[in-house]
């Protein structure tokens, strides 16, 4: 494959267009060339056409040759090898010969000379390409002449005239109106050479890079467009297979494109400032101040921004292989407003069964279980209407009997199996006799939406009707779901049924009519996207049109974006639309803040340079902006897959069925069929490893970095690089720290989550093989065993005994017993014919055949589903919010003032914006992100040797806010698996550390009716693995009280069984021992044994024990039956001779309390945090273990009925008493945090199983425990425990809350210090006539002394003398409210102090300049000074302050670097000096804290109280 290149020569001059291009362009490669011709693309050009095809067809070597109307070629495919994958650099004589026919024919039809009509550029030319690398040449040769200039001092030209140019490139209006005159290829190459010559003629640097960069982006996404076109044209041309492509007829857009953020701002830009420049002029008579306010208010940040994003969504969708054919469509989806799918795109080839109804109550047929009445009937409940009173069992049974005879490719087909038939209704009609007029009227219906009206026949009666309706897309609901985020959704297709079916309401017309309706919907002014297949006039004519190619169909030509197959590459493109809309409001926006900076700076100063300073604000807002919409495209490039809607049931399918639509087999796949699926089944929507780049890059997003950075822009432009520099470091630093602790959590949790990676047994080529679960497909059958975790989602195939725990996935803790039989249940928890992803074999084995895996099995969709930002939390980030809020607006105002009146002094320009940009930076406290950082970090680090893995910074302060602790109990206040707790006689009841004789041989004949002693190996049932376990505590063997015992038989437990039963051989005879539920085994008992007691079990006896029973029962204990009797010598053990038998008595268990939660429990609730517990359990057996634990407490105890019983509103005034929430649905765990949020508090969320995610992910706080969670789990968390101790949740609160003590302190230094700083350098500067006694450099040495080392340091120490119930009484309330403010003013005031005081000695005692140096030691020191007072405890603190001490002096005494920063080396009594106003300054602070401290707590108590919760 290749593209001829004539020459670089001819190569640059076919880059630069004319006005009416006439150069042919043409692509060849993979044995074809498609040329460009004239012509071909007017209405009625078939002649033409047809012409062309024969003129190049009759050629030596080609094949066959075919027009595309819509694109203007002719497609010549060669005879193969007639045509070379690489030519070489002259023009082949082959492709020379169709040159010369196709323009032979062009002079006979008088089109020979023409200019080729103006089109979107064609992916496959190299002229779009080569015409952006030129102008990024020109860019990058005007920068080189800039820097030279300024370096040679070479006369500028006049910044007037790179703004002129600016201006008509970045108004749309002023661009329109450019390129109608030159045509868009001529008018955008001219502006990009006309903007390089002028700025780099005009020296301006800043423009030419942001240029250069946006040409570089372009020129990379005309290569892309270039490969991905070379990479699909073999796809697209077989898909035309020869077949010639029409031109399209479009009528005009009825109204003209609406405008978007970006052309709004700039038509009140262009306003704002040409009234702003008429102002000026009548005021001035200036005009180069009047051409700078007309600079100002270029919207050049708003079209970077937006040419930024669409080019790096071209870059993400050229990765997935979709073609652009119109780069233009993707900068005009910021304006969509409007959503069109065609239906043909949301539907598959096959069907699937909808509503049903039943006409005749079918017999009664053998069922192996009862089933609930719900269905899995694509999306539809309730299935139908009950004209003659039929349940919704029979409803049931019918449709597991219609969906085990349809066939979803042939649903036209009669299928029969013994006497039931299913066919289409009209097929059947003849053979039924009369059918209702009713039935015949619902199918005609049926038939108008698209669906096939189906009958059930039951020998030779219909019972019921069904609908087989076309099968959704696996992607229907996520392109819905994100057009919707778009704009209003609308469906191309009447009477297809899809629009009810997906609830969307305007329905528009499908066909050859829906070009029309775009149309329309454009005249209302929307701008519309649509998503079809065809026709091509429908995709051209919306404004954004995405074609999605169908097989078996020709490509949609006439499309804007053509996408792989699916529809994922068009979610991904809808996402955009909604992404695009962002980013040019938030380009709008930088455009906006720099016209106003650009416009403040050109009218503060003379009118010389007042162009040049107007454009800084501009390019660096642009600058800005190109960042922002890189960005942006690259975070929408990085989000997962969208969630595929399996739409098949199989849960209702029989076992044959399902394997059928899996395309398996019960021997498995073979290798080479599950490599083939794997690529698509293992996307699992995961997010990718954190890398330190982007992790860094993502930390840079705190408030204080625009400013820092418009800082650091202003301070560069202005000549002072080192000051940009200084300020990029600290920025630099602290972006870095943060990054390195999120991939280090990262790194660690996904560690804990490779070792957790579980094996499964898999059957490949008939063979039963171990792979790693990630590996599994779609069609594979796995075969599990008793405590075997399941893999993934799976139809049953055979079982045996088989019982599942599904608390993972449910919430419920009771064992699920499962069957191959098809299930027409409706609810996950009740399809007993599947197992799921996360869930665990307790008992039994089974083969089944994989469905679903990863982000597509229940648990990942429940996982996804809540994967949406949770809401913005308080903590540091609101309290650094409102110190930017105060900061910014002073330092501004005082940076602002200092020019001011620097220019009414007559100083120079240069000289007062460097020192006005840093006291602006040196105001803010800068160092207050890195000491947040730091202090979480520190957190973060100790928590780590304690068990808990923080993944992400924030979250450590988070903690430090939690009221409220929602627990799920399972695994996390007990201890997850179920342990023998008590043994009853049927009277007394009995520990196992107080264990008398008659409860030990009631203990062994448990034991010997367990199967540890079958086998030989552990029990994989929970229940008999207790009962070893406290055997093995206590000493209790299974021949206690039957010598001898030696197993002979047994029948092993069943859950239709209900109990197990061992037949053995002692000295004195045979035994048959039994254990189970007391239901099953009682009623098989006729005596009562206790000891040497025997007595018969008759009605009064029957029904003591039965009270023991439920009274166990009612302590939350699971309660086991133990009879026994003498057996006879027969040797084999069946049911029926398990009776007449003696009960023993009772084993009660239970899940065992963990030793040390109720002390955690009792911790956090001393220090205000509300502990409410959530477990799927009974209500009975969870409040006991909730008053065990001390959680109950007098609080109510509520159920998921009763949660379901309240509205928001009665539910938000009750669930602040509640203790206990049981019997909790995964939906009602997310209902109890949004709804404790909903009133103020802060809800951190624990759990460990999948059925936790949604909460965990919801919550302030998500905690996953990870030893024994679920990767959903522990991906949804923020804090990852791995040892699944309440005490690790406990260490994590009382380190949150430890930190908000520590940064106290290092906020009240930072803000206190820097508000100092600005009040000594305002003040001084107002009042000096020299200006500020300190300059840029110096005002950023302040902060790097103060704001780095010792602040902290001042963070990361642990707060002194504190115990952990000190600390957890810590908060934002106590730590960051008014004694903050408190210290934050005297701590300014003394810096102030400190500074004046040694600047006014040092004016009295020597020159300025000596003076300055005194004023910047005196500032330092007491800053200084004031951090090692609070620290001195800490060595930390105090090596960092004399680090700091020693810094300074080397920058004061040291000759060279003294100079560096502006500095006069000190003799002694300039150090007495400034060493003595610290001193004051230090003293002063001190003091006045101490005082205000005890008036304070002399009139309002001590600050630090209780945390109390709201509402």
């Amino acid at each position: 494959m290749s593209l001829r290149v004539p020459g670089l020569g001819a190569g640059l001059v076919s880059a630069v267009p004319r006005r009416g291009r006439t150069a042919r362009r043409w692509w060849v490669g993979n044995g074809r060339a498609h040329v460009e011709v004239r012509g071909v693309d007017r209405p009625g050009s078939g002649r033409l056409a047809e012409e062309f095809e024969h003129a190049v067809v009759v050629l030596p070597g080609v094949h066959r040759a075919w027009v595309n109307g819509v694109l203007g070629r002719v497609v010549v495919e060669y005879a193969e090898g007639d045509v070379p994958d690489v030519l070489p650099d002259v023009l082949p004589e082959v492709l020379s010969e169709v040159l010369t026919a196709v323009a032979a024919v062009e002079r006979r039809h008088g089109l020979a000379g023409d200019p080729f009509p103006p089109r979107p550029d064609h992916p496959g030319d190299v002229e779009p390409r080569r015409r952006q690398l030129l102008a990024f040449g020109a860019d990058v040769a005007a920068l080189g002449f800039s820097v030279a200039g300024r370096a040679l001092r070479i006369a500028r030209l006049p910044a007037e005239v790179p703004t002129l140019v600016s201006l008509i490139d970045s108004t749309p209006r002023l661009r329109r109106e450019w390129e109608r005159l030159l045509g868009r290829a001529a008018a955008d190459l001219t502006l990009a050479a006309g903007n390089a010559v002028a700025q780099g003629l005009a020296q301006g640097p800043l423009g030419l890079l942001v240029d250069a960069a946006q040409r570089l982006a372009l020129a990379d996404e005309a290569g892309r467009r270039w490969q991905v076109w070379a990479g699909r044209e073999a796809e697209l041309s077989a898909a035309d297979d020869g077949q010639r492509t029409t031109p399209l007829s479009l009528p005009p857009r009825p109204a003209p494109l609406p405008p978007g953020p970006v052309e709004r701002l700039a038509d009140v830009a262009g306003l704002a400032s040409v009234v702003g420049a008429g102002a000026t002029m009548l005021a001035t008579r200036d005009p180069r101040r009047t051409i700078a306010l007309v600079g100002a208010g270029i919207p050049k940040a708003g079209q970077v921004a937006r040419e930024a994003f669409a080019t790096g969504v071209n870059r993400a969708l050229a990765a997935r292989g979709t073609l652009c054919l119109d780069p233009e469509a993707l900068r005009r989806l910021d304006r969509v407003d409007t959503v069109v799918l065609d239906a043909a795109v949301l539907r598959t080839d096959g069907f699937v069964l909808g509503p049903l109804t039943v006409c005749t109550p079918a017999p009664a047929e053998p069922a192996g279980r009862p089933r609930t009445n719900g269905h899995g009937g694509n999306g539809h409940s309730g299935n139908g209407h009950h004209p003659d009173g039929t349940v919704p069992a029979v409803e049931a049974r019918l449709r597991l009997r219609a969906e085990s005879l349809f066939d979803p490719a042939l649903p036209r087909t009669v299928h029969r199996q013994g006497e039931w038939t299913l066919g289409p209704l009209a097929d059947l009609a003849h053979r039924l006799g009369s059918v209702p007029a009713a039935v015949r009227a619902a199918a005609r219906r049926l038939a108008g939406q698209g669906a096939v009206a189906l009958g059930l026949v039951r020998a030779g009666e219909l019972v019921a009707v069904l609908a087989a309706e076309p099968e959704f897309a696996p992607l229907a609901d996520a392109l819905v779901a994100a057009s919707g985020g778009a704009g209003e959704v609308m469906i191309a297709g009447r009477g297809s049924g899809v629009a009810g079916r997906l609830g969307v309401e305007r329905v528009l017309p499908a066909g050859n009519r829906l070009p029309g309706a775009v149309r329309a919907l454009q005249a209302e002014g929307r701008v519309v996207a649509l998503v079809g297949a065809g026709p091509g006039a429908a995709l051209a004519a919306a404004d954004c049109g995405i074609g999605v190619p169908l097989p078996g169909h020709r490509p949609p030509w006439g499309a804007h974006l053509l996408s792989g197959p699916g529809l994922s590459d068009a979610c991904l493109l809808l996402d955009a639309a909604t992404a695009a809309k962002t980013v040019s409001r938030r380009g709008a926006l930088l455009a906006g803040y720099g016209s106003v900076t650009g416009a403040l700076l050109a009218a503060l100063g003379p009118a010389r340079g007042a162009t040049e300073r107007a454009l800084v604000g501009v390019n660096v807002a642009a600058a800005a902006g190109f960042v922002s919409g890189t960005w942006s495209a690259a975070a929408l490039a990085r989000r997962p897959e969208p969630v595929r809607t399996d739409r098949n049931h199989w849960h209702a399918l029989d076992p044959s069925a399902a394997l059928r639509r899996l395309r398996s087999t019960p021997r498995g796949l073979t290798e080479h069929e599950a490599a083939a699926r794997l690529p698509a089944a293992s996307a699992d929507g995961d997010e990718h490893p954190a890398n330190l780049l982007g992790a860094s890059l993502e930390e840079l997003a705190n408030p204080l970095t625009p400013t820092l950075a418009a800082g650091a822009g202003v301070a560069a432009v202005s000549g002072s690089v080192s000051d940009a520099a200084l300020i990029g470091a600290v920025m630099g630093v602290n972006a870095v720290i943060g990054g390195m602790q999120r991939v280090g959590t990262d790194r660690a949790v996904r560690r804990l989550a490779d070792t957790s990676a579980a094996r499964v047994r898999v059957r490949r080529d008939g063979q039963e093989v171990e792979v790693l679960a990630d590996q599994l497909v779609p069609g594979d059958v796995v075969v599990l065993r008793a405590g075997d975790a399941v893999p993934a989602d799976a139809r049953i195939l055979t079982e045996r005994a088989l019982e599942t725990d599904e608390s993972s996935l449910t919430g419920e803790s009771q064992l699920v017993a499962k069957t191959a039989e098809p299930c027409a249940a409706a609810d996950v928890a009740d399809r007993f014919s599947m197992v799921y992803d996360g869930t665990v074999v307790a008992a039994g084995r089974t083969s089944a055949v994989v469905v679903a895996t990863g982000a597509e099995t229940e648990a990942g969709r429940g996982t996804r589903a809540m994967a949406a930002h949770r809401p913005v939390g308080g903590g540091v980030q609101e309290r650094l919010n409102r110190l930017v809020r105060l900061t910014v607006p002073v330092s501004l105002g005082s940076g602002a003032a200092l020019v001011g009146v620097g220019l009414l002094r007559g100083r120079r320009l240069r000289d007062t914006l460097g020192t006005a940009v840093s006291l602006a930076v040196a105001s803010v406290p800068e160092g207050l992100p890195v000491v947040a950082t730091v202090a979480q970090l520190a957190s973060a680090r100790r928590l780590s040797t304690r068990n808990a893995l923080v993944r992400h910074p924030p979250t450590v302060e988070t903690l430090g806010r939690v009221t409220t602790l929602l627990m799920d109990k399972t695994g996390t206040l007990t201890e997850g698996r179920i342990r023998l707790r008590r043994v009853s006689d049927g009277v007394d009841e009995e520990s196992l550390d107080r264990l008398s004789d008659q409860g030990a041989l009631v203990l062994a004949a448990g034991l010997r009716a367990s199967p540890e002693h079958v086998a030989g190996e552990v029990p994989a049932h929970p229940t008999d693995r207790a009962v070893v376990d406290a055997a093995l505590e206590v000493g209790v063997r299974a021949d206690t009280g039957a010598a001898g015992w030696t197993l002979v038989d047994d029948v092993p437990f069943e859950s239709g069984r209900g109990y197990h039963a061992a037949l053995g051989a002692t000295d004195h005879g045979q035994r048959l021992v039994v254990k189970g539920a007391p239901e099953v085994v009682m009623p098989k008992c006729r005596r009562w044994r206790r000891g040497a007691d025997v007595r018969p079990l008759d009605e009064a006896e029957r029904a003591k024990v039965e009270q023991e029973v439920h009274r166990l029962a009612g302590q939350g204990f699971r309660v086991l039956a133990v009879a026994e009797r003498a057996a006879s010598g027969r040797r084999d053990l069946t049911e029926d001779r398990v009776e007449r038998l003696d009960l023993l008595g009772f084993l009660a268990l239970a899940d065992q309390v963990r030793p040390t939660s109720a002390q955690a429990v009792a911790l956090l609730r001393r220090a205000g945090v509300g502990v409410v517990m959530l477990t799927g359990d009974h209500p009975t057996t969870a409040s006991s273990i909730a008053a065990e634990l001390g959680i109950l407490d007098g609080g109510r105890v509520l159920t998921g009925t009763d949660l379901d019983g309240h509205d928001d509103a009665s539910l938000a005034a009750v669930l602040p008493e509640v203790s206990v929430v049981a019997r909790v649905t995964p939906a009602q765990k997310v209902r109890v945090v949004q709804t404790l949020q909903s009133i103020g508090r802060t809800v951190a969320m624990a759990g460990d199983g999948s059925n936790d995610a949604p909460a965990i992910r919801l919550a302030d706080v998500g905690i996953a425990l990870g030893r024994h969670g679920t990767t959903a789990a522990r991906e949804a968390a923020d804090l990852v425990v791995t040892d699944d101790r309440l005490e690790t949740i406990t260490d994590a609160i009382v380190e949150g809350r430890a930190m908000w003590a520590s940064v106290r302190d290092a906020i009240a230094v930072l803000v206190g210090g820097n508000l100092g700083e600005t009040a000594f350098t305002l003040g001084a500067g107002l009042l000096s006539p020299s200006g500020s006694p300190l300059n840029a450099r110096q005002l950023l040495l302040v902060n790097l002394f103060t704001d780095v080392l010792p602040a902290m340091a001042l963070a990361i120490r642990p707060p002194a003398d504190l115990t952990p119930e000190a600390l957890l009484h810590e908060g934002p309330d106590a730590s960051l409210g008014q004694r903050l403010a408190r210290d934050v003013a005297i701590r300014a005031g003394a810096t102030a102090a400190a500074a004046s005081a040694g600047w006014g000695v040092g004016r009295m005692t020597g020159t300025p300049g000596r003076a300055g140096t005194i004023a910047l030691v005196s500032m330092v020191g007491a800053q200084l000074g004031q951090t090692m007072v609070t620290g001195w405890r800490s060595p930390l603190v105090v090596g960092a302050g004399a680090a700091s001490w020693l810094g300074l002096a080397a920058v004061v005494q040291v000759p060279g670097l003294s100079h560096f920063f502006g500095c006069r080396p000190l003799g002694p009594v300039g150090w007495a000096t400034a060493l003595g106003a610290a001193g004051v300054g230090t003293a002063l602070g001190t003091s006045l804290e101490g005082m205000t401290e005890m008036a304070v707590r002399r009139f309002s108590g001590d600050f630090a109280g209780p945390l109390t919760q709201p509402g």
